[in-house]
């Protein structure tokens, strides 16, 4: 599932690292350290390549 915003893809990619071993995952916070705890690698993975040009910062509510 591609992300929706800035915002979701830059913490997919953070989450993905801390999964991946590339970083602690005591660093992570927020929606990033729920996203490494409920999601797969591949979830992730696919979250994170989303393409940022035309996504805004944050989803609207």
């Amino acid at each position: 599932m591609p992300a929706k915003s800035k915002a979701q893809q830059k913490a997919a990619g953070a989450a993905l690292a801390a999964k991946r071993g590339d970083m602690p995952k005591s660093r992570l916070q927020g929606a990033s350290k729920s996203m490494a705890k409920s999601m797969t690698e591949k979830e992730l993975d696919e979250m994170a390549s989303t393409k940022r040009k035309k996504l805004p910062q944050k989803k609207d509510s």
